[in-house]
């Protein structure tokens, strides 16, 4: 097969190479996907580098999301899956070497999630961990429904999907955001209220918006960076779940603020999320995907040759949904 890799940590020019491999066979509970679309995450982009940690493997094919067709199962599978459209996500995280960017993957079918109709491919490459992680940071605390949701970076590739899951699970949505361009991208994803937060004091429009109420719960792209601001805006006995911390790394937490308040605050890593909580956001996502109302943003399509440059309009930022690499 075609595939990308790397057997180094680096600027994706330096370290990233194209050419063969062998075709992976499916192991035990596993399915062969014949990939279509690779979405590239941030993530994926800081694994090769090295900001997260040195490269693991003597060799790495990158980028953890992806569309496609089933073509192979492994022992344990039901072969009724074979010929599905399919999404996935983690594909080179949890110990898996082999990512999306190549013409095949092989991983377990707990990882695959059959594609619906109307979906294109590389529409399906831009949910796995953007999608997913947005679930469960929004379920993290219970059902939203009749419910104040706050998702800071609500036109971000999370939050997003964050904006628009809420909507669709009938709470009240809240987003910021930095520019009127991404204000009306949070608003098309069904945000009731939007607040620009390089003009706003968000804690004090959050209050004008809600009576003084706030919110019962936020979905928070940068808990360090906006702790204090996202505090004020969570109403007692409410709740936040924290995907990123970009701003701030090891913030210093006022705990005796969220004990007095009966506030819970937790993190969401999708690798290490809860199995069930993982599956049912597997489940809801094909349900919202089948109601109609999505949004789906590629930013832009690259070839298997240009994965490279598909990665530096990652890092340059401010894209507007999930660039995506075409096998």
């Amino acid at each position: 097969m075609r595939a990308v890799w790397y057997e180094r940590n680096g600027a994706a020019r330096d370290v990233l190479v194209v050419g063969e491999m062998p075709d992976p066979e499916p192991g035990l509970g596993e399915v062969r996907v014949r990939l279509k679309a690779s979405g590239v995450n941030p993530a994926d982009t800081y694994w090769r580098a090295g900001t997260n940690a040195a490269i693991a493997h003597p060799r790495v094919i990158p980028n953890s999301d992806g569309a496609g067709l089933v073509d192979k199962v492994g022992p344990g599978v039901s072969a009724a899956l074979v010929g599905k459209r399919v999404w996935l996500y983690n594909g080179q995280r949890g110990g898996r070497a082999f990512g999306t960017a190549a013409e095949y993957i092989t991983l377990s079918a707990d990882l695959v999630t059959v594609l619906p109709d109307g979906v294109s491919f590389a529409e399906g490459a831009t949910l796995g961990i953007p999608c997913m992680t947005a679930h469960c940071c929004l379920l993290a605390a219970g059902p939203v429904q009749g419910r104040t949701v706050l998702v800071t970076g609500g036109a971000g590739a999370v939050g997003h999907y964050a904006v628009q899951l809420a909507k669709w699970a009938g709470a009240r949505v809240i987003a910021t955001v930095s520019s009127e361009d991404k204000a009306e991208k949070a608003r098309a994803g069904g945000a009731d209220a939007v607040i620009d937060y390089k003009r706003e004091d968000v804690a004090v429009r959050v209050m004008a918006i809600t009576d003084g109420a706030g919110v019962d719960h936020a979905v928070e792209v940068d808990a360090g960076g906006n702790l204090a601001a996202t505090l004020a805006c969570v109403r007692d006995n409410g709740s936040i779940a924290a995907y990123a911390s970009a701003g701030a790394r090891e913030p210093t937490v006022p705990i005796y603020a969220l004990i007095r308040r009966n506030l819970t605050f937790q993190g969401v890593y999708l690798a290490t999320h809860p199995h069930a909580a993982r599956k049912r956001a597997q489940t809801d996502i094909t349900a919202w995907l089948t109601s109609g109302r999505r949004m789906l943003p590629v930013a832009a399509r690259f070839t298997l040759e240009e994965t490279a440059a598909a990665h530096e309009l990652v890092e340059q930022g401010g894209k507007a949904g999930t660039v995506v690499v075409e096998p």
